[in-house]
């Protein structure tokens, strides 16, 4: 029989064990006499009894003699008493928590968890104390937990799983989530060696490729062949598409359209453009109105729609040939963050304009740009685009867990930021962070209470002001730009961190497209040595009363998700938009526009019979005419449903605010029903 004992406050439990069960245990007292120590009162009792009995100590020594003794500490006394009755013992490690529990558990590296300073548990308990910790934080996801217990299965240390939820106590590092390694070095040609013009060579101040431009120069990017390119952000994929555009315009193929998804990202291509080629070709900037029109809110560019190198918005440039804009011969058309086709709100019309451009330029190059493609072989089919995928990042990337309060978010964040500030790259630069979170009244909280050396942006604010946070950041004066979470393909901030507030968009979660594309900010090559990915989760949050999910049940989809196919379904409302802008661009010749509607890559609901109905347009023979409302649908991206509801508003209410609020209403609870469609689809 085996028999371990653990030595309490001032007395020693002892555990018989038959194998590892324990069929008995006593309580005994060690004396201090003057012939040595000996065996004092002594209690035992056996099996499932509760009650322990008084027994005779001779017993204990004659139990002790039989068995095999095993203590869980040095004891000066009960080693005395061992040696003195000459019976021999082991010191071994035993889980402490278990013996409280009448159990016994050998400990080893491979089954031990260190528990605090000097102390190891055994797995099981460490598991339970850990859910015990969860609970004070109120409702925590079976999703957490189980990453938690992995944590602990993995780190074997439960302060650096805990500092997952005490993040205040213990150092970022503790809470690492994984690592994304970056590439090895690859052979790449110098540009010189390239079949690109002379004068485009000496202005690009490039002298080798990276290994994506290298896999399209591959691939047939000089040649003309249409390219879906997916790789990492940071890794090169603007100046493919600066090779092709300036190439095929110098051999006089026509002229290149840059798009890009956000006014302030426009204008800071065109910038960088201008700055590297207005002396050999000029730069053009074709971006959407603003509401107010004010001198702070006009874009720093030259609306040059004639230039060889033309940077535009989506909506811009849209918005140019539904109203009948013609531009100059195309050669090149480059379609950055080309993941937008699955915008719940603006995918369609990105569908719509790629469709319509294939129409009017049926000989230029389309380049198709984007850091998060799901499946991006079948849209590559869909857009009969060769892909070239590169799956490795140009530095390394940590993602980080952390659960938390609420209220411990800001000072986190603060903490966070003000370490990556403090760290200077081997190229020089400080880190700098970005900052998402769900809402811009939220980025303001954040900003003011973070203090000076930081910044809220977003598109709320004027073009002046963005231009200035942004000179601010690349000049490295601000610590961090807090953003929403609908700028996470926009402007280039180069950050080594992004840290997520929220995990939401509004009031809907982020998509894993989404979250990856945000994530993927952190880390240049050109400044960074290293990115980081740190999520703030709040165990039990929502932000809708409608969420079935919460916080940290997101945050373990996000990281561990992969990213949905891009087939986008395209409904009436929609459907109808781009019916109408299709209509204008190929002037109702009904063969064309079937082909154009062919041509787009999501599905489009029927809306003919629908807009004939209406009175919206007309057939006459093989030609759709378009009626002046329909007209206005194109010019101003509106949909038959909307287009009916301001008719009807307009009959009943003078106030064109009123009308303006009723349809905002009206279009906030399409997309909650949106949001609960898509939840039931999940």
């Amino acid at each position: 029989m085996n028999i371990v004992v653990q030595p309490q406050k001032g007395e020693y439990k002892i555990l018989f064990l038959d194998n590892l069960t324990v069929v008995a245990v006593g309580i005994a007292q060690v004396e201090a006499t003057a012939k040595g120590y000996r065996p004092g009162q002594y209690r035992l009792r056996w099996g499932t009894k509760r009650q322990f009995r008084h027994t005779p100590s001779k017993e204990l020594v004659v139990s002790l003699r039989k068995g095999s003794v095993y203590l869980t500490g040095k004891d000066e006394a009960f080693e005395g008493f061992l040696q003195d009755f000459q019976i021999p013992y082991t010191i071994t490690d035993v889980c402490r928590i278990c013996l409280m529990e009448d159990r016994v558990t050998p400990l080893n590296k491979k089954n031990s968890v260190r528990y605090t300073t000097g102390e190891r548990i055994c797995f099981d308990c460490a598991r339970r104390e850990l859910r015990r910790e969860l609970a004070t934080m109120g409702k925590v996801g079976k999703g957490a937990v189980g990453h938690l217990e992995e944590l602990l299965r993995t780190l074997r240390d439960m302060e650096k799983v805990l500092a997952s939820v005490q993040p205040e106590k213990v150092r970022i590092s503790a809470t690492l989530f994984d690592r994304l390694e970056a590439h090895p070095v690859q052979k790449t040609q110098e540009i010189v060696e390239l079949p690109l013009p002379a004068e485009f060579v000496d202005a690009a101040g490039v002298e080798k490729l990276m290994p994506v431009q290298q896999m399209a120069v591959d691939a047939g990017l000089l040649h003309g062949k249409h390219l879906l390119i997916v790789s990492a952000t940071a890794s090169g994929k603007t100046f493919i598409g600066e090779m092709a555009g300036l190439k095929n315009y110098r051999e006089g193929r026509g002229h290149c359209l840059f798009l890009v998804p956000l006014v302030a990202l426009a204008v800071q291509k065109y910038q960088r453009f201008e700055e590297r080629y207005g002396e050999i070709a000029g730069v053009g900037l074709l971006v959407g109105q603003a509401r107010i029109n004010i001198p702070e809110n006009r874009p720093a560019g030259d609306r040059n729609i004639r230039a060889p190198l033309v940077v535009g918005t989506y909506e811009g440039v849209d918005h140019f040939i539904r109203t009948g804009g013609v531009l100059p011969p195309v050669g090149t058309v480059v379609i950055d963050e080309v993941q937008m086709l699955t915008d719940p709100d603006r995918g369609h019309r990105l569908d719509g304009l790629i469709a319509r451009l294939k129409y009017l330029y049926p000989g230029a190059q389309f380049l198709y740009l984007s850091a998060t493609i799901g499946v991006p072989t079948v849209l590559a089919k869909k857009l009969h685009a060769t892909l070239v995928r590169y799956d490795d990042r140009p530095v390394p990337l940590e993602r980080y867990l952390i659960f938390l309060e609420h209220k411990q978010k800001i000072p986190t964040i603060k903490r966070l930021c003000t370490q990556e500030y403090a760290k200077v790259s081997s190229k020089g630069y400080h880190g700098q962070t970005i900052i998402f979170t769900h809402s811009r009244a939220r980025t303001h909280v954040i900003a003011d209470a973070l203090g000076p050396g930081y910044a809220a942006y977003h598109a709320g604010l004027t073009s002046q002001e963005k231009r200035e946070i942004e000179a601010r950041f690349l000049s490295g004066k601000i610590k961090a730009v807090v953003t929403t979470a609908a700028l996470g393909a926009g402007v280039d901030f180069p950050a080594s961190q992004v840290i997520f507030d929220s995990l939401a968009m509004g009031i809907s979660w982020l998509s894993v497209q989404e979250f990856s594309q945000m994530a993927g900010r952190a880390g240049r090559p050109d400044f960074h040595d290293l990115g980081k990915v740190v999520v703030l989760a709040e165990p039990g949050a929502s932000y809708s009363r409608a969420s079935g999910t919460t916080e940290e049940e997101v945050a373990m989809k996000l990281l561990k998700g992969e990213m949905e196919e891009v087939a986008p379904e395209h409904d009436l409302e929609q459907s109808s938009e781009e019916y109408v802008a299709n209509a204008v661009v190929c002037r109702g010749r009904l063969a064309d526009l079937e082909l154009i509607n062919r041509t787009m890559v999501g599905s489009m609901e029927p809306v003919l019979d629908t807009l004939l109905e209406k009175g919206l347009v007309a057939r006459e023979e093989e030609k759709i005419v378009l009626s002046p409302l329909a007209r206005v649908m194109a010019e101003h991206f509106i949909g038959v449903e909307r287009l009916l509801e301001i008719r009807e508003l307009a009959k009943k209410v003078d106030d064109p605010l009123e009308i303006v609020a009723d349809l905002s209403l009206a279009e906030m609870e399409k997309r909650k029903e949106r949001e609960r469609e898509k939840r039931k689809g999940k």
